[in-house]
């Protein structure tokens, strides 16, 4: 592996004919459920934004402090995803904020069309335009409403000293071991708090060892796993990384994706968590690499469909013709 001045390492080749095109490198982590790092690719110490691959450390607050109490797993499951804004998403966050006596201009994290291919045609033929459930965060900012009427907070929940914000960030410093350096305005509005990659890998190995049983944290930390899991479906959509992989794995693992190439994974049956960065935010670069160290880590068989054609492709042109192939270097 090549190293560069940055620390990061050459993690995925991508290959046309029998020459590499283009190169992606990052950091990349495994961790114990003690929050140990056991193996390490370019700098477990770069600092990064989890972007949305921390929403189960956001939904903490939400089942420790009670509010999520009387929620069923699909809704906790919907509290960590990126959806693709397909009618089994929008419907099921609309119904959660009715029962919250709520609706959709109470959210905050703004509108843009639906990534499901069939709801944004839906829309297009129907001369509308997309309203915020269509949010592929909408369901975390659900969440963030719940929390929000439970502690008696004003409307502006993603506001930074709002006790919805201050709660997550409480959260968020506790399971990732370290104070936050910062944080930057998502996509969605909410803060999102920077940290090293090796603590946020830390937090994925912490929530790996979570049992029910073990106490409030440790039974959020459980049902956040096991929801979304159980609903890979919710956390993401059809033909997406997230939900493949879930998928594959017999939702044994609970794998998360953010933007700009952060991917984590939570591995209960090994207490193991990972965690990725691509440098130059190649989505694919990520997908890549988090189904590779899966395999690494023996949850997810190298022949399963959504291994193969993360990790090597193969690329085809236009007409289908097969033009090269991506290649992943964990040495």
């Amino acid at each position: 592996m090549t190293e560069v001045s940055d620390g990061a390492v050459e993690l995925v080749r991508v290959i046309r004919g029998d020459r590499i095109e283009s190169v992606h490198r990052g950091h990349a982590v495994i961790c114990d459920g003690t929050g140990a790092v056991l193996e390490a690719w370019g700098d477990p110490a770069t600092v990064i934004y989890p972007r949305s691959s921390c929403k189960m450390i956001q939904a903490l607050p939400l089942l420790e402090s009670g509010a999520g109490r009387d929620l069923m797993d699909r809704q906790v499951a919907l509290a960590c995803a990126s959806h693709q804004g397909a009618a089994i998403h929008t419907e099921a966050v609309s119904a959660w904020l009715s029962d919250l006596g709520l609706s959709e201009p109470d959210l905050r994290c703004g509108t843009h069309m639906p990534y499901a291919d069939d709801a944004k045609s839906a829309l297009i033929r129907a001369g509308e335009a997309p309203c915020q459930l269509h949010n592929n965060c909408s369901g975390k900012h659900a969440g963030f409403l719940t929390l929000s009427k439970h502690l008696g907070g004003g409307p502006d929940y993603v506001e930074i000293d709002h006790p919805v914000q201050i709660a997550v960030r409480r959260a968020f410093e506790e399971v990732t071991g370290m104070d936050s350096p910062g944080y930057g305005i998502d996509g969605c509005s909410a803060p999102n708090f920077a940290t090293r990659l090796d603590a946020l890998g830390a937090a994925m190995g912490r929530f790996a060892a979570a049992r029910e049983g073990g106490g409030t944290r440790a039974d959020a930390m459980a049902r956040l796993t096991q929801a979304m899991g159980a609903a890979p479906e919710l956390v993401a959509g059809e033909g997406r990384a997230c939900t493949d992989l879930m998928r594959a794995m017999g939702g044994r693992v609970a794998v998360k994706t953010g933007a700009e190439a952060v991917f984590v994974a939570i591995v209960p049956e090994l207490d193991r968590g990972v965690a990725l960065k691509i440098v130059d935010g190649g989505t694919r670069a990520a997908e890549a690499t988090i189904a590779a160290l899966l395999v690494r880590l023996g949850v997810l068989d190298a022949a399963a469909p959504v291994a193969r054609r993360l990790m090597e492709g193969p690329i085809a042109n236009c007409r289908g013709t097969v033009t090269g192939r991506y290649e992943v270097a964990l040495a």
